[in-house]
């Protein structure tokens, strides 16, 4: 017979990347694996790369979970999904970009919510936590005159 524990499951840490659910734990217990998370981030670049400001090796290859991290560490919102895929809340979220090696911040709402309204303010507020750590982030207007960062490895990064 297995034996049950009284404490929650302990589920993988993954940043919100503004595409899904919210993430279901109490906001005191989510700000804390945040904030572990993004120090964890901070030690691994320090041992990698000398420096807080250099993206390690990991996250040039988990582009989108690198850039969601300081995110939501800074913090800012991220936006969401129900599960049939309906925006539910307002905020930031990342996505592979169009080019590779690159990811794209857009800022999202549900319909009614002012997000288009809101969107170039916060956005520059994404590109600006993401360029001080060593992001190339750079606020462009796309389709549909809508907003987004596009976030790159700072030039000559390996």
């Amino acid at each position: 017979m297995a034996a049950h524990s009284s404490s929650p499951s302990q589920e993988p840490f993954a940043p919100a990347t503004g595409d899904g659910l919210l993430p279901g734990e109490p906001a005191e217990h989510r700000a804390a694996a945040v904030r572990t998370a993004f120090d964890g981030l901070l030690q691994i670049r320090r041992i990698t790369r000398g420096s807080d400001t250099a993206p390690a090796p990991w996250e040039l290859r988990q582009l989108v979970n690198a850039v969601a991290l300081p995110l939501e560490a800074a913090p800012l919102t991220p936006s969401a999904t129900d599960p049939e895929g309906h925006r539910t809340a307002t905020g930031y979220r990342v996505r592979p970009g169009e080019e590779p090696h690159t990811a794209a911040v857009d800022w999202l709402g549900p319909p009614g919510s002012g997000a288009a309204a809101e969107e170039r303010d916060r956005l520059a507020r994404c590109a600006e936590v993401l360029t001080a750590l060593g992001w190339d982030a750079l606020l462009y207007r796309g389709p549909r005159r809508r907003w987004f960062v596009e976030v790159r490895p700072p030039h000559g990064t390996p």
